[in-house]
């Protein structure tokens, strides 16, 4: 069995936002020589979230008005979290709703996809630099 990691690095110049990293992830997978098997794709810092959805402007759009709704990022003083200087905890919040990793299974050299999706790292806490971890194992 193969295994291969890599991180990608982001440094998200505003404090929110959804990127697709389908591409990063199939070049991992291209590097990997894996054709059967499984990719974890993991955000190694508690305020970024990696997810699988439709790459749709406006369902973005709806994710970050849903979200603000659930967690608004102001008033800071609402956040516990933030007594202790920060003022990130809605960012802490809609991590924990939008998930931290994905698991995709491998198949025939590809990423076996469902339709319309991909795989998409998001940011709530930007303005500076943060990982997402891709994992493969397989053969």
């Amino acid at each position: 069995m193969k295994s291969y990691r890599k991180e990608l690095w982001f440094n998200v110049p505003t404090r929110r936002a959804f990127i697709n990293i389908t591409p990063h992830v199939e070049e991992c997978l291209s590097e990997s020589g894996v054709t059967e098997g499984l990719v974890l794709v993991n955000a190694m810092h508690i305020t970024a979230s990696v997810f699988i959805n439709d790459d749709e402007s406006g369902l973005h759009q709806d994710y970050e008005e849903w979200l603000e709704k659930l967690a608004p990022h102001e008033p800071v003083d609402q956040y516990r979290h933030n007594r202790t200087g920060e003022d990130n905890g809605d960012a802490h919040l809609k991590r924990q709703v939008m998930g931290r990793e994905v698991v995709v299974a491998i198949s025939e050299g590809k990423l076996d996809f469902g339709p319309w999706e991909q795989i998409f790292y998001g940011e709530f806490d930007g303005r500076r630099r943060k990982r997402v971890l891709v994992k493969i194992i397989g053969d």
